[in-house]
């Protein structure tokens, strides 16, 4: 089990792309991970047969556990019908945690138990349950293409289109509420990522002093910006330009002037980076998040920041992120405008010592000062709001970084960063 993130110690196997007896070749997809932060695809190390799989669908193992075997010379001949497979006869000498999403056992002394003997609902990979549940399917009712008959997400997609309902309609549409009208209460098991994202919001929020300081920030440059190069953009770039690169850009120059927020809390001491990666929080259509790192954010130019950062996005949420681009984050910012919202005080992503949210952005009078008089203006503006940890600076420092922030968006030469 490979470490997919700092903080990550355990992973599930959601899905294996070989059986055993089948060719591999380097670096080809062999199985995906599913960890509270990304579901990953893990490609084979090296080219050589599937000699042996150690953890099946489904099963969740800490990092470091050996999930198969992979022969790199010599034959390996498939299983006789009927014979006892590897994953039947080889013993697995490292724990595994043993959960409902985790339908395997072993001892220190036996084998691991045969998913044969397990039931249908068993033998379900976490994302295949998840799919089910969400179009209320009956699982004996889907017709299984993976290994010993069992229903893979592809299965389950066919089996929603056949029935005439499209597969993503469910992602779509409002959240159903959990309770119905005589029916009293429904219970709602967690998926995984958000068990674990709900246990390291819990260990941030109870362990961080969180302060929240906000400031309204006038955005007419950058909407200037947007508004000359906007569509021009999207016609070659293919998306449009939203505020998030500009804002990115932003926090990544005054960061630099204020490191203190550009650190780690570690006990007695600050760990402040020389590097700014700034994660960037995903909502996967509302079924949990994600925070991809867009890394060395100085050193790129605005245009460079608009494309990364839409690529992490768009990569997340179809599941498509690296694992080392789930790492190494500095500072996070959390993007909730496009929902309308006047002001967030978001949980900080610990370690780290401070999250900012982005809101709303809209249309609002000004009083604009020139040659000692005031004017009233309509301006786009929005609040950034900043939770830092009280633990690693004091609140002049963090409200002179916010300053700092809403000076360079306020000022800066926007279209000229544009054409950079």
């Amino acid at each position: 089990m490979p470490q997919l993130g700092e903080t990550v110690t355990e992973g599930t196997v959601a899905r294996w792309y070989k059986n055993v007896g089948d060719a591999v070749k380097a670096d080809e997809t062999l199985f995906d991970v599913e960890t509270d932060k990304v579901n990953t695809e893990i490609p084979a190390p090296v080219s050589g047969v599937l000699a042996e799989i150690l953890v099946e669908e489904g099963v969740t193992a800490k990092v470091g556990v050996r999930l198969a075997v992979i022969r790199e010379s010599g034959p390996a001949p498939r299983p006789a019908v009927g014979a006892p497979s590897a994953l039947t006869a080889a013993p697995v000498t490292a724990a595994v945690a043993a959960t409902p999403d985790r339908p395997l056992s072993t001892d220190s002394s036996g084998p691991v138990r045969s998913l044969d003997k397990l039931g249908t609902h068993d033998r379900l990979s976490p994302v295949v349950r998840k799919l089910i549940a969400e179009h209320g399917l009956d699982p004996g009712a889907i017709t299984g293409t993976g290994r010993d008959g069992r229903v893979t997400r592809e299965d389950v997609l066919a089996h929603v289109a056949q029935r005439g309902a499209a597969p993503s309609a469910a992602r779509t549409q409002e959240p159903a509420p959990y309770m119905t009208a005589g029916s009293g209460t429904e219970t709602v098991p967690l998926n995984s990522v958000r068990r674990r994202t709900a246990e390291h919001m819990a260990k941030a929020w109870a362990s961080v002093p969180h302060v929240l300081q906000a400031v309204e920030v006038d955005f007419h440059k950058v909407e200037q910006a947007r508004r000359v190069a906007g569509e021009e953009w999207k016609r070659r770039e293919g998306f449009s330009l939203t505020y998030l690169p500009f804002i990115v850009r932003a926090v990544s120059i005054a960061l630099g002037k204020f490191p203190h927020l550009n650190a780690t809390f570690a006990g007695d001491h600050l760990v402040v980076h020389r590097r700014v990666n700034l994660g960037i929080a995903v909502d996967l259509n509302f079924e949990g998040l994600v925070v991809p790192v867009l890394k060395d954010v100085p050193l790129k130019s605005l245009p460079q920041i608009a494309r990364e950062a839409n690529d992490l996005v768009q990569r997340a949420r179809a599941n498509r992120l690296k694992s080392d681009e789930m790492t190494e984050g500095t500072y996070t910012i959390s993007n909730n405008g496009a929902f309308g919202t006047l002001m967030t005080a978001p949980i900080i992503n610990w370690p780290q010592v401070a999250v900012l949210s982005t809101d709303a952005i809209q249309k609002k009078p000004v009083v604009i000062e020139s040659e000692g008089r005031d004017a009233i203006t309509v301006r786009p503006v929005g609040v950034l709001a900043q939770c830092f940890d009280h633990r690693a600076v004091d609140g002049a420092y963090a409200a002179a970084f916010l300053r700092e922030v809403k000076t360079i968006i306020e000022t800066r030469n926007w279209l000229q960063a544009l054409q950079a």
